[in-house]
């Protein structure tokens, strides 16, 4: 391939081919990195015209097998439904590429991104909205902004611009950023949960050694990142985009197609129609703000356009109903801008009202329903063992890995009046579940499988924050330890020249006529987990921090309601799961499995138990579904390990009595003293041949045996 531009960026060379493949498309761009080869490309439709204004854009990124020399997982032996990684990353370019479209533009654009070679050190989100963008930037639409993509890592408290994969593995930050050479448009953060362990295991000294004891050198450490060394941290990154950017637009610009004229929809209001509005219906549209405040479906809007359709019926429909939504958005940011006041008589920083009822689902092994005004999450915990972890296929990695935390987000029609079916979770879904796994996953200790699901029964505003404070009332009703307590707020902000307003907890009215979704989890201390989309087209630092103070305020006001509800818990242990981890000798791990599995399977079906042993180790993870089994089964493990230390041991050529326990056909099981069993094979029996060992030998019988080999764990004797 020739290759047109080679950019040698922050730890990273990319190189990009505008002119060789895909050339059918409005724009495409080939791009390299190492081992990586990604194809993006821009086709429009500018013939389908919008009659909203809405941009119909269409992001997809698809990984094929191929680029890492494999087939596809499963049965079927072709790519099908995009994995989680697939829409989450998809929805990343479409959040990044969306503002640079020109308001009023509502012709379908389609964006596909392909990846064609995979290595293993790769940041392939990063690859993915850098070659979407110098797709969009070359092609003949009018676009004349690049974006870019800062991914940021911190390790040993250095930050590291464009890590690999191997150096984001060690960090305890996971950034990623997009913007453009003059505002940051988007942000995903989390932070990344560390063990650190200081002394010597004792338990493989002491395979009886108490549990705590055993654990007590090992500390769990969220990571979260406090608001001021995030501003920090964002203040750099917007200076390495900057200069990202004026690269792409200086080496991409000579490969620019000849822009095409696009089919802007023109937004204009008829000015009678709002004159009308204000004099007449100013009361009435009042009191229509007001019950949008309480519900994001509200009819009330739709109930005054029929009334002035029916007294003007020369009036057209859509003109008017325009006019109304201008009116209607200037009326709610004037009020918030001029007086302070919210839509539903909130003061900027004032959360709502919050109500939280724990185990309230009788079977479920814990459940929390948590509500914020018209905001209800009904989230459920489901406790389980390596077994139950999601398995996925990682491309750069190679086979099958293993998820064991898991948060699935589910958006019924109901929850907002709508009366669509129930389907597969989309990108919405799978994005808000993923940020409220980010929020709650560095806060919890991974010895476990857990599966949260939130089931959103009524939405006004920011359902996914709801998720993650019932998420961690849940792991609470479980008795599950975590690190702190973590809540979780979404942020908007109205603004108007240089005047502008923070709203903590904002509904769904503020969202759709703000300028922000800035989206906040984490402790009181700091931050675990953040989603931000700016609608301004940028936003400075210092409303940034402000907006990041004010929701530690909210988060922090959240957290103290939920403590206050944590303590009233009450646990049903009957339905509840529970886990044991400790440390054995591995020399005695042969006893506890027993001869062909026999002793471990009779400890389980007995205390109705799994068990997972780590032979290299020796660490014991035992669950069940009672504290009692599970209690059992550790006490019998340990009275097996101290009968075997009270075993006798013996050597090769030791003579020793012995009983016949069992005899077969190709010999005899000798029991000797200490309970050690060993085989005297038929050949052995006698200096003569014997057919049936029972014409010899019966069982029950005394016998002197002598020690004739060891073979691992079993035991050969002859006749002494």
């Amino acid at each position: 391939m020739k290759e047109n531009v080679v950019l040698n960026l922050t730890n990273r060379d990319e190189s990009y081919d505008f002119q060789s493949v895909a050339r059918q498309a409005n724009g495409a761009a080939w791009v390299k990195s190492g081992d990586t080869v990604i194809l993006a490309t821009v086709v429009i439709d500018n013939d389908a015209v919008g009659q909203e204004d809405f941009l119909p854009l269409t992001v997809q990124y698809i990984e094929k097998t191929y680029a890492a020399g494999k087939f596809p997982g499963g049965f079927i032996k072709r790519e099908t439904k995009p994995s989680d990684f697939e829409t989450l990353t998809s929805r990343i370019v479409d959040r990044s590429i969306r503002p640079l479209f020109p308001k009023g533009f509502t012709s379908p654009v389609q964006i596909t991104i392909l990846v064609l070679s995979v290595d293993k050190e790769s940041d392939l989100q990063v690859l993915a909205l850098n070659a979407a963008s110098a797709a969009l930037f070359t092609s003949d639409i009018d676009v004349n902004t690049s974006v870019s993509a800062l991914r940021i890592a911190k390790t040993d408290d250095e930050l590291i611009f464009n890590p690999t994969r191997s150096q984001l593995a060690d960090s305890t930050l996971d950034l990623f950023l997009s913007g453009s050479k003059d505002d940051l448009l988007m942000i995903e953060m989390r932070s990344i949960a560390s063990n650190d362990v200081e002394i010597l295991d004792m338990a493989m000294m002491d395979p009886l050694m108490e549990p705590a004891l055993a654990t007590s050198s090992v500390t769990h450490n969220s990571n979260s990142l406090s608001e001021d060394e995030l501003i920090e941290i964002l203040s750099l990154s917007s200076a390495e985009l900057k200069v990202a950017n004026e690269t792409y637009e200086k080496e991409f610009t000579p490969f620019r197609k000849e822009q095409i004229a696009l089919n802007i929809l023109k937004d204009a209001i008829n000015e009678e129609y709002v004159t009308l509005l204000n004099n007449d219906y100013s009361d009435k549209l009042h009191n229509a703000i007001n019950q949008m405040a309480k519900s994001e479906r509200s009819t009330a809007l739709r109930q005054i356009r029929k009334e002035i359709m029916a007294n003007n019926p020369e009036f057209v429909e859509v003109d008017l109903k325009k006019a109304i939504e201008s009116v209607k958005r200037t009326l709610v940011r004037t009020q918030i801008l001029e007086t302070k006041k919210r839509a539903d008589g909130r003061e900027l920083t004032e959360v709502r009202p919050i109500t939280i009822e724990t185990n309230v689902l009788p079977s479920a092994h814990s459940s929390a329903l948590f509500t914020r005004g018209q905001t209800q999450a009904l989230v459920i915990l489901t406790i389980g063992g390596p077994k139950d972890a999601q398995m996925f296929e990682d491309l750069q990695d190679g086979g099958t890995k293993n998820e064991n935390f898991m948060v699935h987000y589910n958006f019924p029609g109901f929850s907002v009046g709508e009366p669509s079916p129930v389907g597969p979770p989309k990108r919405r879904e799978l994005g808000h579940g993923n940020l409220a796994k980010r929020a709650l996953e560095p806060v919890c200790e991974h010895n476990r499988t857990y599966r949260i699901v939130s089931e959103i029964l009524e939405s006004n505003g920011s359902s996914s924050m709801a998720t993650v404070c019932g998420g961690y009332m849940a792991l609470k009703a479980a008795q599950i330890e975590t690190v702190e307590p973590i809540a979780g707020v979404a942020m908007g902000m109205v603004s108007e020249g240089d005047k502008y307003s923070i709203l903590s907890d904002i509904m769904g009215l503020e969202d759709h006529d703000g300028d922000m979704d800035f989206k906040v989890a984490g402790s009181k201390d700091g931050i675990t987990a953040m989603q931000m989309d700016i609608k301004l087209g940028g936003i400075s630092l210092q409303v940034l921090k402000e907006a990041l103070y004010q929701a530690k305020e909210a988060r922090s006001h959240i957290i103290d309601i939920m403590l206050e509800a944590e303590a009233n818990i009450e646990i049903d242990e009957s339905n509840l799961p529970t886990q044991d981890i400790f440390n054995i000798n591995p020399d005695f791990i042969g006893d506890v499995i027993g001869q062909a599995g026999k002793t471990i399977r009779e400890i389980i079906e007995k205390f109705e138990v799994a068990i997972d042993i780590d032979k290299k180790d020796g660490k014991v993870k035992l669950s069940g579904n009672s504290k009692k089994g599970v209690a059992g089964a550790k006490e019998h493990i340990n009275g097996i390990i101290s009968n075997s230390k009270a075993k006798p041991t013996y050597q090769v050529g030791d003579v020793a009595d012995g009983v016949v326990k069992k005899i077969v056909d190709f010999g005899a099981f000798i029991e000797l003293e200490g309970g050690v069993d060993g085989l005297l094979h038929i050949s052995k029996v006698s200096d003569q041949r014997v057919e049936r060992v029972s014409d010899v030998l019966s069982e029950g019988e005394k016998i002197k045996v002598e020690i004739l080999e060891f073979k691992g764990n079993k035991i050969s004797l002859g006749r002494a």
